[in-house]
């Protein structure tokens, strides 16, 4: 019989990990809630988007003339606008206060008359009021004896030179979206299949089947292989929601998703696996000074309060400037790197050097955990009875 060779080791441990975990219906319902709550999200961003960006405004009487001069007024200020004729104000008045119409106008061309339900908008605002404006003037240049469309031409040839020193990027709100999304994404792998490597450490113990794979297998390659093969499961549920999410969010026009997330996924894919063999290792050490479940949740509460703290101190203040310096240090920290600092690449401020050192500080993170946590779990993993004491072990 041949030897079985350490990388056959850790290679059997993982796909039995793995094997286990992804023909569970856990797995698959919990990938396809979290799918659909993706799908709903989005479907929200895409009527919201709708509604913001389009009015429906009836006109009556003399200012449906309007109807062209309107829309393209509304358009240069951003907004889109469908004109309906309506012959019955009062009826229309109706339909307004219904929600059907966003807006009635009426009167003369240079004495509109604007019924709404509570508030105009300020963008449909100052298209009526600049439409105003142009009839009074036209009138006033027709009685001086001078051509209206001539003036109106000229005036719309005078325009400023804009020179912008800090040129605005019009898909900062669509970068902070994807980063938002990759923060969570990875907040939530990380806590649930750590938590998912803890559970097995325990199980295993209390049910002595670690005594038997142990017979075989070192403790590093039972403890690496663990690591793996479930990594390789959340890293799996990752790709599937982050392409998902991808797709619909294209289709349904919420994110320019070439310009924008070009590198998004793999960006949180690397982070993903920088992280989870950080905080795994930490669980998976953790588990192994318990023997029942019961007691489990003692050790790995402290592990699960940074996450959750890290996670939401950070969301909070890069929400509010992602380039803050407070931001940019916490980045490259490990325990804050592999949720703000993919979520700060998605929005384009990190720069490249925070990057690197982020990434080799999480390197050093890893090595030095998975050392001390290999020998934490090597130490403690065949030890039954109450809970082993950590200074007992490092010993």
């Amino acid at each position: 019989m041949s030897t079985l060779t350490p990388s056959r080791a850790v290679f059997l441990v993982a796909r039995r990990e793995f094997l286990a975990k992804v023909r569970t219906k856990s797995f698959l319902w919990g990938t396809l809630v979290i799918v659909a709550v993706l799908a709903g999200y989005v479907l929200l961003q895409t009527v919201l988007i709708d509604r913001a960006g389009r009015a429906t405004v009836a006109l009556s009487g003399q200012a449906t003339v309007l109807a062209e001069p309107l829309k393209q007024t509304a358009k240069s200020f951003g907004r889109d606008i469908d004109t309906v004729d309506v012959p019955d104000v009062a009826a229309a008045e109706e339909r307004v206060r219904a929600g059907e119409l966003d807006a009635l106008v009426t009167g003369a061309p240079d004495a509109l008359r604007v019924v709404v339900k509570d508030r105009l908008d300020d963008e449909l605002r100052n298209s009526i009021n600049l439409i105003v404006k142009q009839q009074v003037l036209s009138a006033q240049l027709a009685e001086a004896g001078v051509d209206p469309v001539t003036a109106a031409r000229n005036v719309e040839r005078a325009q400023v030179d804009v020179v912008a020193l800090a040129p605005e990027d019009d898909q900062q709100g669509q970068r902070l979206a994807i980063g938002l999304v990759i923060a969570v994404l990875l907040y939530y792998s990380l806590l649930v299949y750590g938590t998912m490597v803890a559970q097995g450490v325990v199980e295993e113990k209390s049910s002595r089947v670690v005594e038997i794979l142990l017979a075989t297998l070192r403790p590093w390659q039972l403890l690496l292989g663990k690591v793996i093969g479930l990594g390789v499961v959340g890293l799996l549920q990752l790709l599937l929601i982050g392409g998902i999410g991808l797709v619909l969010s294209s289709v349904s026009g919420v994110l320019d998703v070439t310009a924008v997330a070009g590198g998004a996924l793999a960006t949180g894919v690397l982070w993903y696996l920088l992280g989870f063999f950080m905080y795994a290792t930490i669980f998976a050490a953790a588990a192994s000074l318990v023997s029942r479940q019961e007691e489990l949740q003692s050790v790995l509460t402290p592990i699960s309060m940074a996450i959750v703290i890290a996670f939401v101190v950070g969301i909070n203040l890069m929400i509010q400037d992602a380039s803050d310096t407070l931001v940019a240090v916490l980045s490259v920290l490990p325990p804050f790197a592999p949720i703000l600092m993919p979520g700060r690449m998605a929005m384009g401020v990190a720069p490249t050097w925070q990057v690197l050192l982020a990434i080799v500080l999480a390197l050093g993170a890893v090595a030095a955990i998975t050392w001390l946590g290999g020998k934490v779990y090597a130490n403690a993993v065949l030890r039954t009875g109450s809970r082993v004491k950590l200074r007992e072990v490092l010993r």
